[in-house]
């Protein structure tokens, strides 16, 4: 059983697949590139996931996750694009704000939170007759700061 990994782990084991999917040679200077981070972090943090047999990977050689590393890079780029999809397409979030925001988010929310948000993205944006009329009042509130007027109309009368 592999044990759980640090949100840095995580993000290396992402950007690998990320590469690695995106049909680019995954060496040290590519995940470096990709996360921003000097050649020997990512030199360090292979040794450890190398270790933990989650990559496989020889001194100047590629990269290559296992099975197991693939597992877990899936499941980080899963959280990461349902949060992602939450941010930007619920609540309109400028989308890079969004990613950026995705990735800081994946790595701390519950596996049972994130699959109740996984099937809520998935219904309020796949439903046959479009975006939800709440939504919609949703958006017009955060663009005005009060109520749509059918919403208030409603709510005064309940009163």
């Amino acid at each position: 059983m592999v044990k759980e990994q640090s949100p840095s782990m995580e993000d290396y084991l992402e950007s690998m697949s990320i590469l690695a999917q995106e049909g680019k040679v995954v060496r040290v200077t590519q995940i470096s590139k990709a996360l921003g981070v000097k050649k020997p972090s990512v030199t360090s943090a292979l040794k450890k996931l190398s270790k933990e047999e989650l990559v496989e990977h020889e001194r100047y050689g590629y990269v290559k996750l296992t099975d197991e590393g693939k597992k877990i890079a899936e499941d980080v780029f899963r959280r990461h694009e349902t949060l992602r999809h939450f941010l930007a397409e619920i609540l309109g979030v400028d989308p890079k704000v969004a990613s950026e925001d995705a990735c800081k988010m994946e790595h701390s929310v519950s596996p049972a939170t994130l699959e109740r948000l996984a099937k809520f993205v998935d219904f309020v944006l796949n439903r046959p007759r479009g975006k939800p009329e709440w939504l919609k009042g949703f958006n017009y509130y955060f663009k005005h700061g009060d109520l749509p007027q059918k919403y208030t109309a409603r709510c005064s009368r309940k009163r």
